[in-house]
């Protein structure tokens, strides 16, 4: 008589509690997200297409096997950001996002029918989702000290205390692809956490790089979690980070960690080649980074033009927004208006978002942190020397593309959050949830400085 197979052994009934609850707890805060982000955003945002729904078309010019716009812009975008080049309009922005929408663009029947600020709000709920399983993991692996009650309250405060938030409530095409990207980085940084899965973060970081290009530069993570793991080196904690990484480096299983690196840079190299043949056939550029932005036909077309789409020139000015723009108040104007005004170049980070100031200050700081501190270091200064500040925005939407990676650095930094952080992350949700429900809503001009030419940076005296 033949012998049955032997059944595998049931995993632990802990272990199996363990992942049902953090998976259960993971979607709870996408859907706690996703219908706050909803409730703001209102019924006209959801109901209907964006003004701005460049990636929508995009999309539809795909399925008509084209990559320009056959008829050019639709009135209702206003002729706002579009290439032109050879005598046709193209979408520059980088194309995954409209890849994403693409089944759903067809399913409607067309761009105008697409509901894309309704997409992007359900899409929008799982970036603090992948955040918190990215912080379970640390805690996990023992790489985090915070409970699971500290890593839903991180998840929580980036979804409504930083500019994810308004962000997500917006939906038009400069924001969709910051929460496009979130959402790939966060997936990026779950499977390149310890190197675990090598492909997949090959794949996630070539979605993040083709929504938000300046993601390529967060490849050094799963680079040194390769080294890390491929290394029998223990150093020291006492060592310095640079010792650290000679020991690892000197110690490293050479095989091992090509072939986690060779799996990483397929789906990379596989993204340079679809983007620069892309590039190639709509702009006579082979760069996989040429999308288009220095076609657009704006009226800061000059500058472009002589200084480049990223500059040293650019970088005061971005560092003034980013560091110094504050609410500018009106003492002599309150009776007819609002006592205080916001510019649309946004307002200063460490305003709007103070819990990221305890990066500053960690308790704990090791090969991990460094490794996440360069990653964000690396992302934010490509943004800093970028032609555009981000106008028009509330808070700083550039911070979008590292905010995972700071958030990441206030789990592992193991500073306590006491009664300080408690009352910055009170503010931030409060200065979030004000940018949410009134940035780009016409009820509330008032509140905000409207300036075309994006010259007036500071209140004028």
């Amino acid at each position: 008589m033949a012998k049955l197979p032997r059944k595998k052994p049931a995993p632990p009934p802990q272990k199996r509690t363990r992942v049902t609850r953090t998976t259960r707890v993971a979607w709870a805060i996408a859907i706690v997200s996703v219908v706050l982000f909803a409730v703001v955003a209102g019924s006209e945002r959801l109901s209907q297409h964006t003004s701005f729904n460049h990636y929508a078309l995009l999309a539809d010019a795909w399925l008509h096997g084209r990559q320009d716009l056959a008829n050019g812009p639709p009135a209702y975008t206003m002729n706002n950001d579009f290439a032109q080049y050879g005598g046709k309009t193209f979408i520059s922005f980088p194309p995954f996002p409209a890849a994403v929408m693409l089944p759903f663009v067809a399913i409607a029947g067309g761009p105008e029918r697409f509901c894309d600020g309704l997409f992007i709000v359900c899409v929008a709920g799982l970036g603090p989702m992948l955040l918190f399983l990215v912080l379970e993991k640390l805690r996990a692996t023992g790489k985090s000290l915070r409970s699971e009650r500290d890593n839903i309250v991180l998840a929580l405060l980036f979804a409504f205390g930083t500019s994810y938030f308004f962000t997500a409530v917006d939906g038009t095409v400069w924001f969709a692809a910051h929460i496009v990207a979130v959402v790939a980085c966060g997936a990026y940084i779950f499977f390149a956490l310890d190197a675990e899965r090598p492909l997949l973060a090959g794949v996630a970081l070539a979605c993040a790089w083709t929504t938000r290009p300046g993601l390529l530069l967060a490849a050094p993570l799963f680079l040194l979690e390769a080294l890390r793991v491929a290394s029998a080196a223990k150093p020291g904690t006492n060592d310095s980070i640079l010792e650290q990484f000679r020991q690892r480096l000197s110690r490293v299983d050479g095989p091992r960690f090509i072939k986690m690196c060779a799996l990483f840079a397929i789906p990379l190299i596989i993204s340079f080649a679809i983007a620069s043949w892309m590039n190639s056939s709509r702009f006579d550029n082979a760069s996989p980074f040429a999308f288009g932005h220095e076609h657009l036909a704006i009226r800061w077309h000059g500058r472009i033009e002589r200084w480049g789409l990223f500059g040293y020139h650019y970088l005061s000015k971005n560092l003034g927004i980013v560091l110094a723009n504050l609410p500018w108040f009106r003492p002599g104007d309150v009776a007819s208006g609002p006592p205080f005004q916001i510019n649309e170049h946004g307002l200063a980070l460490w305003f709007t978002t103070p819990i990221y100031l305890w990066v500053l200050w960690p308790k704990k700081f090791d090969f991990l942190y460094a490794t996440f501190a360069l990653c964000a270091i690396l992302c934010a200064s490509l943004d800093l020397l970028y032609q555009n500040s981000g106008w028009r925005q509330f808070g700083y939407r550039f911070s979008n593309d590292y905010a995972l990676f700071l958030f990441v650095l206030l789990a592992i930094g193991a500073r306590p959050f006491g009664r300080f952080f408690q009352a910055a992350g009170a503010w931030a949700v409060a200065w979030n949830l004000f940018g949410a429900m009134t940035f780009d809503n016409p009820k509330y001009n008032a509140f905000y400085y409207r300036e075309g030419t994006q010259s007036v940076v500071f209140q004028p005296d």
